[in-house]
């Protein structure tokens, strides 16, 4: 499967919409957003440039991205009073892979472009706002042409599914699961970390060229705390997601070799794991390594939170369960997981870690 050509947030405004469903990214984000924001101040502050590059790498196609844009820009026109000089231009770039749905997020630039407006007495700041589709998995920008790479809840999604989980006939050994889990072979586990390995190795390789002496990167992802990778967090909210199809093949509307054929390109990382690919690489110094959750949304009151969480999730996978299975399952997995989620939950939480990281380059 060409993952390129597959994977995307759903697209569009509508119900099942990562526009509509984001708000958990959302506020992943703004719980670290102090961060960021001291991030790309202290960047400014150092070098000062005339025109800054940011790029917001798998930027998907909700309101959180052009959100951030605008915290950045004016967290740089404040820091430029403080040193009483003119803000300086903004090259922004909005990267995902290319069936991203960029038509969404161009059509509410002019809505950023009036709130950047407001109040604004001594001239509008001079932005220009782009599209770049393709994989950060490799080269994406002109050498040293950015001062600072944004990365919110994208590094945890790998370039393919590990091929190491597959025998000498290209069947999946993981039958019991469609990622770690308490049964999988131990095989499993290692094709997965050699997979973020492999990944998060060319991601740095690649931004150290893009990025400038002294620029600054923010990556936030989930992560798990410790070696153990099956954990009561992201790990068992995609165990729940696999009983959800086990159920589906049990009432006979998926084939059980269908479901033993797939597999997510996705990988929970220890802060060790982490670490030690950032200091292989040597061309970022980790200014700062921090771990969150984030908690239950109690806002909510029409729905439950299975319900909320289901719809997150199918925002997000939706493309490639279509893919694997059709879209007419969609319907019936979601409600069935979003009810396995609320059953789980009123047992013993489920908490997701993420980690939030800055990275100064050498």
């Amino acid at each position: 499967m060409d993952l390129e050509k597959v994977f995307h947030m759903k697209g569009g405004l509508g119900e099942t919409s990562y526009s509509k469903n984001s708000s958990l990214q959302k506020r992943a984000a703004d719980k670290v957003k102090h961060i960021t924001l001291e991030a790309i101040e202290e960047m400014f502050v150092e070098s000062r440039p005339k025109s800054l590059g940011i790029a917001d790498l798998g930027c998907s196609s909700g309101p959180n991205t052009l959100s951030n844009i605008k915290e950045l820009v004016n967290a740089i026109e404040r820091g430029s009073r403080k040193l009483f000089e003119p803000a300086p231009e903004f090259r922004v770039y909005l990267n995902d892979l290319p069936t991203n749905d960029f038509n969404t997020i161009f059509q509410a630039l002019p809505d950023l472009y009036r709130e950047l407006k407001k109040g604004k007495k001594h001239g509008n700041p001079s932005i220009y706002i782009a599209g770049y589709p393709g994989t950060f998995y490799g080269r994406l920008f002109p050498d040293k042409c950015l001062h600072f790479i944004y990365s919110s809840n994208s590094l945890h999604w790998l370039s393919r599914v590990p091929p190491g989980i597959y025998n000498e006939k290209g069947e999946s050994i993981n039958r019991k699961g469609i990622y770690i889990s308490e049964n999988s072979p131990p095989r499993v586990a290692q094709a997965y970390f050699q997979q973020f390995k492999h990944d998060f190795s060319l991601f740095l390789r690649s931004r150290s060229e893009e990025v400038v002496i002294g620029g600054r990167m923010v990556l936030i992802l989930l992560g798990r705390n410790g070696p153990n990778h099956v954990d009561r967090g992201t790990a068992f909210l995609w165990e729940i997601l696999y009983r959800s199809l086990a159920t589906l093949v049990s009432k006979g509307e998926i084939e059980e070799e269908k479901l033993d054929s797939y597999e997510v390109h996705f990988y929970a990382p220890s802060k060790e794991e982490v670490e030690d690919e950032i200091r292989k690489d040597g061309s970022f110094k980790l200014d700062r390594f921090e771990m969150f959750e984030i908690e239950k949304d109690t806002g909510n009151s029409s729905s439950s939170y299975g319900k909320a969480m289901a719809m997150t999730v199918r925002s997000i996978q939706e493309s490639m369960i279509s893919h694997h299975f059709g879209e007419a399952i969609l319907d019936n997995l979601f409600e069935e997981y979003g009810r396995l989620v609320d059953e789980e939950m009123a047992k013993e939480d489920i908490r997701s870690i993420s980690f939030v990281l800055v990275l100064q380059k050498l």
